[in-house]
């Protein structure tokens, strides 16, 4: 049984180029420092501010998360995935040390735009980048494993984020923003920088497109489903730590403990699951699954003999699942849909679905729950998640081979 179990470990992650590593490595750097956006409602909530105030400094993270992917996608085609990762990760870390320093309701709403749209430029030359150093056949593993190394990060970064809140919530920013530039010096030390001319070399697609990604109608189709899900998913951001702070009674350092559960589980098994399913089973039916799982996550914030630290434990760990078992595969979805020409503007697209999601999830969401109260959200929540669900198998019943069809049809 454990070598049966060693072995399997071994297998999921074979196959990786080093630069993969390398890469997994700064990226690992980068998001042990992440905390702001996870605590920045409850750091609202501290300064005074409503929940749905809170939400809405949130929901202008994901309005300058639109510009950031609009204008990163664009620059990654035009100047290389390499430079825009430095830049990102470098500017970025200076806005986090800038928005710490914001004392006034407007003034951290304009930081916070700033810093969203410095520091959410940075993921689709991040995605450009793993398709870069990565195949056909091991994409999804690729992927998983910078997934890996950013929810290992969360996982550290949430418990510490939680223990520097109690303390003092400055830190958080500080802390923040030095790992985004200690990941940017790390990125030009440790990884080879790539030119232009070799990035756009082919690589070793099923086939390439070199269509729009504005007409690429089963894409647009898609990425409308991943809106849903990613909507429902922001409330973990948003209104899940208010949550469990104001009705199950948890301290930062408690909620902290719960969302770096999140993180850890993924990193312990996610790289496993990825490597069992892939090739078995569609990508778009593997994303459908994982709505249905995460509206059962939402619907049980609402069991009544659940409470406390196991209700928010047990919320989490579906949370979790659904993750695994949607969250991998769309990168791989998508990535297969594009070519070497246009990978910027997909990657940007899909980057700025999540970020037009996390201005809706996080302003609504947090209304809902001001005006109506959790118990509301959490149904409206769980019913979107279904959505998602019935949409990603309705695409999947339309598309034959999905992993493999880039014609726009």
């Amino acid at each position: 049984m454990i070598a049966a179990t060693r072995t399997l470990y071994k297998n999921a992650y074979s196959g990786l180029t080093h630069r993969m590593w390398l890469l997994s490595l700064v990226m690992l750097i980068n998001r042990s420092g992440t905390m702001v956006l996870a605590y920045m409602t409850l750091y609202c909530q501290h300064k005074g501010f409503s929940i749905e105030q809170g939400g809405l400094v949130v929901a202008v993270y994901g309005i300058g998360a639109v510009a950031g992917a609009m204008i990163g996608g664009k620059l990654s085609d035009v100047f290389g995935f390499y430079n825009m990762q430095f830049a990102a990760l470098f500017c970025g870390g200076i806005m986090f040390m800038v928005l710490g320093q914001m004392e006034s309701y407007t003034g951290i709403c304009v930081a916070t735009f700033f810093l969203a749209a410095i520091n959410e430029s940075f993921r689709p030359a991040n995605s450009s980048a793993i398709a870069h150093y990565s195949n056909a056949q091991n994409r999804t593993q690729s992927f998983s494993l910078v997934r890996l190394a950013i929810n290992l990060g969360w996982g550290v970064g949430a418990a510490l984020g939680g223990i520097l809140a109690h303390i003092n919530y400055h830190l958080l920013f500080w802390v923040d923003g030095s790992t985004n530039i200690f990941a940017a010096i790390l990125l030009l030390l440790i990884l080879p920088r790539v030119s232009l001319a070799e990035q756009r070399k082919p690589v070793a697609l099923i086939q390439t497109s070199t269509v729009s990604a504005l007409k690429d109608k089963t894409f647009l189709r898609f990425l409308f489903f991943t809106l849903l899900f990613a909507i429902c998913f922001f409330q973990l951001f948003t209104t899940i730590p208010i949550f469990f702070k104001n009705k199950l009674g948890l301290n930062e350092f408690w909620i902290g403990i719960v969302m770096a559960g999140n993180g850890l589980i993924i990193a312990l098994f996610e790289m496993i699951l990825v490597f069992t399913l892939e090739g078995k089973k569609p990508y778009l039916l593997l994303m459908s699954t994982g709505c249905i799982f995460m509206a059962i996550s939402f619907a049980m914030l609402n069991i009544p003999f659940l409470h406390g630290f196991m209700l928010a434990f047990c919320s989490m760990l579906i949370i979790t699942l659904a993750e695994m078992l949607a969250m991998p595969f769309m990168n791989s979805y998508y990535i297969a849909r594009s070519g070497e020409k246009n990978r910027g503007q997909y990657a940007g697209l899909y980057t700025m679905a999540w970020s037009l999601a996390q201005v809706l999830g996080s302003s609504l969401g947090a209304f809902t729950a001001e005006h109506t109260g959790f118990f509301n959200l959490w149904i409206i929540v769980a019913i979107i998640c279904l959505l998602a669900s019935a949409g990603y198998y309705s695409l999947q019943q339309k598309t034959i081979l999905p992993t493999m069809n880039v014609n726009g049809k």
